[in-house]
């Protein structure tokens, strides 16, 4: 129940964002807070992808050792790792030849921009939904639900809040 609240939360702020946060950002009541919480939405997009990536390599790490399946454990970890590695791999200076990806990349992205990011999004999916098949492994990700269910509920309250506080500053 708490993983659909989670799933009710970014629908709500994904709709939101997408119909109602670019109109109101122009506006002239409560601007401020309309482009921070479109700015946040964007940026989040765009790397929250990496904070889960690190934290599923960290739970890997230092919780999960116990059972860990060893190839399970290893395909995770390895796609994770390329993931956070091809995230970096443009971030770093022209004059480093370790890590500079070919031209060809350079042009595939100035041609599909979204592509990279879909790309570790769906690195991260899929590295999820290989740990949550297994009934163990989710036990050991998600706990026994008392955490999850307090995040979830906050992560709906907040939107809900955020809501209702910038449909009063509209008025």
């Amino acid at each position: 129940m708490s993983l659909m609240t989670i799933l009710v939360a970014v629908l709500c702020n994904s709709l939101l964002g997408v119909f109602l946060l670019p109109r109101l950002a122009i506006g002239s009541h409560g601007r401020t807070f309309f482009r921070s919480w479109y700015w946040f939405d964007q940026k989040t997009a765009m790397y929250g992808w990496v904070p889960l990536a690190l934290g599923l390599l960290a739970w890997d790490y230092f919780i999960w050792k116990e059972a860990r399946p060893k190839v399970k454990g290893w395909f995770t970890r390895k796609l994770l790792t390329f993931s956070l590695a091809a995230g970096v791999a443009p971030l770093l200076p022209w004059w480093i030849p370790a890590g500079q990806p070919p031209g060809q990349f350079f042009d595939m992205i100035g041609r599909h921009p979204g592509v990279p990011v879909l790309l570790a999004w769906g690195v991260v999916l899929v590295v999820t939904i290989l740990l949550c098949i297994d009934p163990e492994s989710r036990d050991y990700l998600l706990g026994h639900g008392r955490t999850l269910s307090l995040v979830s509920t906050g992560m709906l309250l907040l939107v809900l809040t955020m809501t209702v506080v910038g449909w009063s500053l509209t008025y």
